[in-house]
């Protein structure tokens, strides 16, 4: 069965995301796969021999795991907007694979090296505005998520960062349902004023 989620483009209108097509049994194979694909990005630019330059890591890394990017955000906005028991599920299970993809990406020292790297001669490089500020975000996204820790920290946050990760997804759907469930008892008083066709929908729902 072909997952219309890890095509290279949508062969739809303006690249829309085809949702006719996506089941809820394509998201979790989808994302795995683009995580391996994402990492792979990044096996690459470590084992790059040549002196790191802005193109192939700075850039490299923002163009690595498209679809991991791509995948997570059609499956959070319809799992916020349109959501079910499956769906919640699901999230339970994809919210810490893309906890630890971050985390094997922003901790990885050899990567933190060559951005490091990158960084240090960045007042030689003659970079265009955008650039200087690509570079500047990519540097302080790793040092800002640990990058400077010790080994023995590192693994203290990783168990840190799934954890918030499980309860930002709970309260999520603790305020959904609460959301849903919420119901106003209006008297007659409190809604004087109101055109009788509303009084009655109102009274019907």
């Amino acid at each position: 069965m072909t997952n219309p989620l890890l095509g290279e483009n949508f062969n739809t209108p303006f690249g829309t995301a085809p949702f006719q097509q996506i089941k809820e049994a394509h998201y979790l194979p989808a994302m795995q796969q683009a995580i391996q694909e994402g990492l792979a990005d990044v096996d690459a630019i470590t084992a790059n021999s040549a002196a790191p330059t802005f193109s192939n890591v700075i850039e490299a890394l923002e163009n690595s795991g498209e679809k991991v990017e791509r995948i997570a955000s059609i499956f959070f906005n319809l799992n916020s907007a349109e959501t079910n028991d499956e769906l919640q599920k699901l999230a339970r299970e994809i919210s810490p694979l893309l906890t630890n993809y971050g985390n094997d990406i922003k901790l990885n020292q050899a990567l933190f090296k060559k951005v490091q790297a990158v960084w240090q001669q960045r007042e030689s490089l003659g970079l265009a505005a955008d650039e200087s500020l690509l570079l500047e975000k990519t540097y302080k996204s790793f040092t800002r998520n640990g990058a400077n820790l010790p080994e023995a920290e590192k693994a203290a946050l990783r168990k840190i960062d799934e954890q918030l990760a499980q309860h930002s997804l709970q309260f999520g759907e603790n305020l959904l349902a609460a959301t849903n469930d919420y119901q106003l008892f209006c008297t007659e008083a409190e809604v004087e004023g109101l055109p009788p066709q509303v009084k009655e929908t109102a009274a019907e729902e």
